[in-house]
């Protein structure tokens, strides 16, 4: 199952093109994109009972979905989950995972306007999960059956602004607006063949700039929510960033950094293509 944020609105993306939620459910489930999360059990049962072949399909062509997950409670991000991100860096992976938050007010969706807020923007694809059923103490065995679903994300990060201080400013850093792109869409693990291995590719106008597989990973997704609902419960709509590869620009030599004009282009096996647009910042 495939569902996307379509003009603010609960979509469900089919072969025969994209079904309003709202309309097609007689309300059962409402427009908003982000109140489906707290119905997630129900509104799968639906999809999978509900004859769709008849359902008044629009065309989506044309149309740039928002973030699959709106407005999430809390957004959970990874640092150096990938050994040879952490070497690029000088660092050795970690044993435990290094958590932060980047702030809601950052969440972007496709073909985004993303304002370049400093002279050393960087770039990051992650595999991003979205929470679906409440989780707390949940286990590694476990971890998969509260995840709603996976989708594509870019965690832009002004590093000048995170070493500034006499510790990393992680979070305000990588919360400017717009600096968390992700989409296009929402899709379910069981539509993926392996979604502990999948391929990521992102290209910088064009040129490969960081490629890996989530095999890579040094905590996979289910440590990594085991690992966080140990300390904090994670709620319907929850995101987890769960960290980058190698290749991003700042540990280039010489450092790189994104500016007006640039288009990154994320991409993850089995998901699809997340495009951003750097532009001045006012």
């Amino acid at each position: 199952m495939r569902i996307a944020n379509l003009k603010d609105r609960l979509t469900l993306l089919t072969e025969g093109g994209a079904i309003d939620v709202e309309q097609e459910s007689g309300g059962r489930f409402g427009a908003d994109p982000q109140a489906v999360f707290a119905q997630w059990r129900a509104f799968r049962a639906w999809v999978s009972e509900a004859d769709l072949d008849d359902a008044q399909a629009a065309r989506i062509d044309g149309d740039s979905p928002g973030p699959p997950s709106p407005r999430p409670r809390q957004v959970f991000a990874i640092g150096l989950n990938y050994r040879e991100h952490a070497a690029e860096g000088g660092y050795t992976g970690p044993t435990v995972p290094s958590v932060f938050t980047k702030f809601p007010t950052c969440l972007a969706g496709q073909n985004a306007s993303v304002r370049v807020a400093s002279p050393r923007v960087d770039w990051e694809i992650e595999l991003v999960a979205l929470v679906g059923e409440p989780a707390y103490r949940v286990s590694r065995d476990q971890a998969w059956s509260h995840v709603a679903g996976l989708t594509v994300g870019q965690d832009i990060s002004a590093r000048d602004v995170q070493y500034t201080g006499t510790s990393p400013q992680f979070s305000l850093a990588k919360s400017f607006p717009g600096f968390g792109p992700t989409g296009p869409w929402l899709i379910t693990p069981d539509e993926i063949a392996d979604p502990d291995d999948l391929h990521l590719l992102c290209t910088l106008n064009g040129e490969t700039v960081q490629e890996a597989h989530t095999a890579e990973m040094i905590l996979s997704v289910p440590e990594l929510i085991a690992h966080i609902s140990s300390t904090c419960p994670m709620l319907p709509g929850d995101l987890v960033f769960t960290g980058t590869p190698a290749g991003v620009g700042h540990r280039r030599n010489p450092p790189r950094y994104l500016g007006p004009g640039d288009e990154l282009v994320s991409t993850i096996e089995g998901i699809g293509s997340l495009r951003t647009r750097f532009v001045t910042a006012d």
